[in-house]
């Protein structure tokens, strides 16, 4: 699980002054991710990520964080083609909200809307969309790109209250998931946690009732049904292989 902030090279607070002129070209190159084997996630995603890829935990303490698992080697991104699209039918919100992306503006905790100047679809040539108009005035794409980000950083803080809940509950194993690759080598991904399903079962019913009524039980399960989509993952390498020796 690795290298999960390294697509912001340069992310400067956006003003009107300094990218009056600036576009943006957003959402159909992903080439910006191809070096990433998982992707942050949070709660309201699992349902629709959970459908196509494996979601595990990373990291450790506060800094735990739930991920999408899109590769199976450091470095490498299976969503991701030569051409730089992306090869499934779900986006995690964390890239489609680049190249912006809230950080700390001052002492006080508040946040600043920035912009990774480095993304090669930001652009002074009018390509995409512009932040702002003629009169200095913020365009309504980026009135919806910071509204996107707002709720994306209140579903942080919400994932952030999952995974406390989930440390308080000592319900995280380690896990480790092997697979075989074309090549009839095999790898093996770890260095992730998981649910363990026999400590969730062994939950009092006061734990269980609470985990329902706050609605982290049906993002539990979400996350334990789709540790079955790592044959997928495998498919994938597969049809990369495949394609690599017909070139």
């Amino acid at each position: 699980m690795t290298k999960q902030l390294m697509i912001y090279e340069n992310a400067v607070p956006i003003s009107a002054e300094a990218h009056r002129n600036l576009a943006v070209r957003q959402g159909t190159d992903f080439r910006f991710a191809a070096a990433l084997n998982s992707v942050p996630l949070v709660v309201a995603e699992f349902e629709k990520a959970a459908a196509e890829y494996p979601i595990v935990f990373a990291g450790e303490g506060p800094a735990l964080t739930p991920a999408a698992v899109v590769g199976l080697r450091t470095d490498e991104n299976l969503c991701v083609t030569a051409a730089g699209a992306w090869d499934g039918d779900y986006v995690p919100a964390f890239l489609r909200r680049y190249p912006f992306v809230f950080a700390n503006a001052d002492a006080e905790g508040n946040f600043a809307l920035c912009i990774d100047t480095a993304f090669e679809g930001v652009n002074e040539a009018g390509k995409g969309e512009r932040l702002f108009d003629s009169d200095g005035n913020r365009t309504q794409y980026l009135s919806n790109m910071l509204q996107f980000t707002s709720d994306y950083q209140a579903q942080h803080a919400l994932t952030r209250a999952f995974t406390d809940r989930l440390r308080e509950l000592d319900l995280l194993e380690p896990a480790t998931a092997t697979a075989s690759l074309p090549d009839g080598s095999r790898i093996s991904l770890g260095g992730f946690l998981r649910v363990s399903t026999d400590r969730l079962a062994n939950l009092d019913d006061a734990a269980v009732l609470d985990l329902f009524r706050t609605g982290f039980l049906g993002v539990i399960h979400a996350h334990v049904a789709s540790m079955s989509r790592l044959p997928g993952l495998l498919a994938r390498a597969e049809r990369r292989a495949s394609e690599a020796k017909a070139a």
